[in-house]
């Protein structure tokens, strides 16, 4: 079992929750949990109790990959944090969030979410900004050219 502890930027612990090692990556872990909590709406899509998360971490990109399945197992799609590289220790993953996501549908389509928190937030320091940029650049370069964990876009 793994604990996964999600940041804000200044490294205070916002959530914590537990998740199966799936795989093991040259460059991080993959993890397998399960949305324990209410049903959110973001819009967008909905997180609902029983949907499956499949978590990338990386320990040296920007970003996570959240590939999510309904209870059914049909992909809703992906979501994606930009965050400081994770810091894997024993059986705890930790990451601070830098505010920036990405939700990319089944067939490709992607929203940039919470740039005004990103752009209002003065605490971030120049390398958070300059890693984050460079995260959400990186990222939107495999979403679109459908390389790596997006290779199942369905368009």
């Amino acid at each position: 079992m793994y604990t996964v502890i999600k940041c804000d930027p200044k490294g205070e612990e916002k959530i914590r929750y537990q998740g199966e090692l799936h795989a093991q990556l040259s460059n991080g872990i993959v993890i397998q949990a399960y949305w324990t909590f209410p049903t959110k709406e973001l819009g967008y899509t909905r997180f609902e109790p029983g949907d499956s998360f499949l978590e990338y971490y990386y320990t040296d990109r920007w970003f996570n990959i959240f590939d999510i399945a309904g209870a059914e197992g049909e992909r809703k799609g992906w979501y994606c944090n930009i965050v400081e590289p994770a810091m894997i220790k024993g059986n705890c993953v930790r990451q601070a969030d830098l505010y920036l996501d990405v939700w990319v549908t089944p067939d490709g389509e992607y929203l940039v979410l919470d740039e005004d928190e990103f752009t209002a937030d003065t605490t971030l320091s120049a390398t958070q900004r300059k890693g984050a940029r460079q995260g959400l650049q990186e990222l939107l370069h495999l979403i679109t050219n459908k390389q790596d964990i997006f290779t199942a876009i369905s368009r």
